[in-house]
This record gives C-alpha cells, sequence and structure tokens, in this order.
C-alpha cells in the first residue's frame, strides 16, 4: 500500500506529495493544464480539483501548485488521499515512451568540504577540463545546469570543475534537508542530457590557456616557481575539498603572495589557518624564504 508524506516547500503556493520510492525513471514533468497532461493520468485526474494550478512529477514526488482559492492546510489532506487511492487501486502516474532513447545512468553522491556552507557533489563523469566558478545567476551564460541550480533559493554560489559541482548555501537551510533534492536534481538534469558548460567556454578556456603560457613566460622567476608549487602540490588537495586556488601575483619587495580562492575554499573558515600554516609555510621552506607571506584577496 501506497504511503503519501506531505511536506511544505520553500514556495508556500506549493506543497511536496512525497512516495516511500521513485516515481519517475530520471525524468521530471511538468504540467499547466489537463492537456498537457496527456502521459499522466494522475496529473489529469489532479487537475479536475478547480485549485489546482501546476503538477510537477519528479523523483519521487509529486508537487502541486495551487491557485489562491484555497489555503494548503484546508485540503491537502484529501489531496495525499486522492493521490494514495490511485495509486494503490493500480492507477499509472506517467506513461512511459518505451521509444525514446535510452539514457545513460550516472552516479551523483556528495562530499562534505572543510566549509560548513559548501557541499561537493561528485558526478560519475568528466564534466570540464576547465574550473568555472559562479557567484549569481547573472553570470550563467555559460552553464545552463549552474543557471537552474541558482533557481533554488538556498544556492548562494556554485563552483564547476572535472567531475564534481560544489555547491555553497545560504544559511536558512541545513544540508539534511536539500542533500537529497540537489543531488536528484544534479543526476537527472545530466542524465536527460541536460548541458553542464556550453562548449564555447571550453573554446574559450582553451584562448585563456594559451594566454596564461604567454603571460607565465613573462613573470620573474620566484612567481613562476610559485605558480609551479600551487600547480603541483596545492591544487591537487584543495580540489579534493571542492575548491581551487589561483596565482594573483608576488611582490618581490613585501614578499606577499596573492591568491585567488574559489569553490568551498572560498568564504571558509579554515581557509585562513589553511594559507598560513599550510601554504605559506610550504613557500617558505620550498622557496627558502621565511619573509614570504600569502594572503587571499578574496578570503
Amino acid at each position: 500500500m501506497t504511503k503519501i508524506t506531505v511536506k511544505e516547500t520553500q514556495n508556500p503556493t506549493i506543497l511536496k506529495f512525497e512516495f516511500e520510492d521513485f516515481i519517475t525513471k530520471n525524468e521530471s514533468f511538468e504540467f499547466k493544464n489537463i492537456d498537457e497532461a496527456k502521459s499522466s493520468p494522475l496529473a489529469q485526474q489532479l487537475f479536475y480539483l478547480p485549485f489546482v494550478k501546476t503538477v510537477y512529477i519528479s523523483g519521487n514526488f509529486i508537487a502541486i501548485e495551487r491557485f489562491s482559492i484555497v489555503e494548503w492546510d484546508d485540503v491537502k489532506e484529501a489531496v495525499a488521499e486522492q493521490i494514495e487511492n490511485f495509486v494503490n487501486k493500480g492507477g499509472t502516474i506517467i506513461e512511459i515512451d518505451d521509444n525514446k532513447p535510452k539514457k545513460q545512468p550516472i552516479t551523483v553522491y556528495g562530499e562534505t568540504t572543510p566549509n560548513p556552507s559548501a557541499l561537493k557533489f561528485v558526478v560519475s563523469r568528466m564534466l570540464t577540463k576547465n574550473a568555472v566558478e559562479y557567484k549569481n545567476i547573472d553570470q550563467t551564460a555559460s552553464s545552463p545546469l549552474a543557471k537552474e541550480l541558482f533557481k533554488f533559493p538556498y544556492v548562494k554560489e556554485i563552483f564547476i570543475d572535472e567531475n564534481y559541482i560544489s555547491v555553497t548555501k545560504y544559511e536558512l537551510n541545513s544540508w539534511d534537508e536539500i542533500t537529497l533534492e540537489l543531488r536528484t536534481f544534479i543526476k537527472q538534469y545530466i542524465e536527460n542530457g541536460g548541458i553542464v558548460l556550453d562548449d564555447s567556454v571550453v573554446i574559450n578556456a582553451e584562448k585563456q590557456e594559451q594566454i596564461k603560457t604567454e603571460e607565465f613566460d613573462k613573470l620573474d622567476v620566484t612567481s613562476q616557481q610559485i605558480i609551479n608549487i600551487l600547480e603541483e602540490y596545492v591544487k591537487p588537495a584543495v580540489a579534493a575539498d571542492g575548491g581551487n586556488i589561483a596565482f594573483e601575483s608576488y611582490d618581490e619587495e613585501s614578499k606577499i603572495v596573492k591568491v585567488i580562492l574559489q569553490g568551498a575554499c572560498s568564504g571558509c573558515p579554515s581557509s585562513t589557518f589553511t594559507l598560513k600554516s599550510g601554504i605559506e609555510n610550504m613557500l617558505k621552506s620550498m622557496l627558502n624564504d621565511e619573509k614570504i607571506q600569502v594572503e587571499a584577496i578574496n578570503a
């Protein structure tokens, strides 16, 4: 027997009706009216309720957006009971089109990072060879996935590199409340052929890499040594934590090395300690210069 759990969302007009198991095969559906819902007998039945505005079916839930003619407290139990009765009587939630091309399944799992506000979602597929960071939705022209992720109200920043997506959240939600939703969305988005990064970014990144090489050749010897140390010894470690570090500048007179922290490293409470006790000491030792100081220009 199917049992429905009713859960609130960030939007007071939308309520989620959760199942104990997944009800769709890595797909998401949105229906605005009964005509659009031909592939979902359940959604069609729900549209006979006068207050139903939109029906979403994804993962293990059906989400319903209501018109303002009612309050959810007055009708949610009746809606949950109607969904339960429909399914328990053998009703079809979604009619599967077997002619659709088969999707390549992937796995996505969450990894904690030293930054309590950031979680690293690791994908069983290479996503990009070039690290990309987004601070807000206006910067996401190059990444349709990042644009979609910013539509979740708790997503603050996104960092994509190699085979992972690092998400930094606002404090209004705990990871326990949102991890499953984000992981499921990322998994289904990629499996459904969604674009993670636009090809033009890759081309642009290759040009940037060429520019970086030319700029590297113009730098002083110490700066080149610092970059090489960061690339070989530091970057792999911070990448494992869902972040990135980039060389910004070195001042020969003040001995100050300026770096940029990205992803989970940006805004991390332990980043200052990492810079001082780890990277700074490493540079002092490897360059044999005790006067070297490391500063993050965005810490």
